[in-house]
C-alpha cells in the first residue's frame, strides 16, 4: 500500500513592497486615474477655483497684461481680457480666444515661474 502523499501548503499572499519596490498591476488591469492637478484642464470666464488663482498668478508676471488684476481665483471679464491680450501678443494659436487652454498654458507657463 502506497503512502498519501503530504499536503503541500497554500502559497502565501504576496508580501507589502519593501523600499524601493512597488506594487505592479496585474497584466491586463487598467491603470488607476491620475489624480487632477490643481491648475490644469481649460479654463474660461464663469470658472473658478485654485487653477484661475493659479492663472492669476502668472498673468501678473506678465508686464502690461494683467497689471494690477486681483488674486481671487475668480475668471471674470478681466481675466477674459488678459488671457486674451496674451493670446494676440505673443500669436498663440489652436485655443479659443480669451480662454486657458493648452497651448495658452503652455506659452504662458514658459514665460512665467
Amino acid at each position: 500500500m502506497e503512502s498519501p502523499l503530504p499536503a503541500t501548503p497554500a502559497p502565501k499572499d504576496p508580501s507589502p513592497p519593501t523600499a524601493g519596490q512597488t506594487n505592479r498591476p496585474q497584466p491586463g488591469t487598467p491603470d488607476p486615474p491620475l489624480p487632477e492637478i490643481p491648475g490644469t484642464g481649460v479654463l474660461r470666464q464663469g470658472d473658478s477655483g485654485h487653477g484661475v488663482y493659479e492663472l492669476q498668478v502668472r498673468l501678473l508676471q506678465i508686464p502690461g497684461i494683467y497689471d494690477g488684476g486681483p488674486i481671487d481665483g475668480r475668471y471674470d471679464a478681466e481675466v477674459r481680457a488678459a488671457v486674451t491680450l496674451f493670446q494676440k501678443r505673443y500669436g498663440i494659436p489652436g485655443d479659443e480666444t480669451g480662454v486657458y487652454g493648452d497651448n495658452t498654458r503652455f506659452a504662458l507657463m514658459l514665460r512665467t515661474k
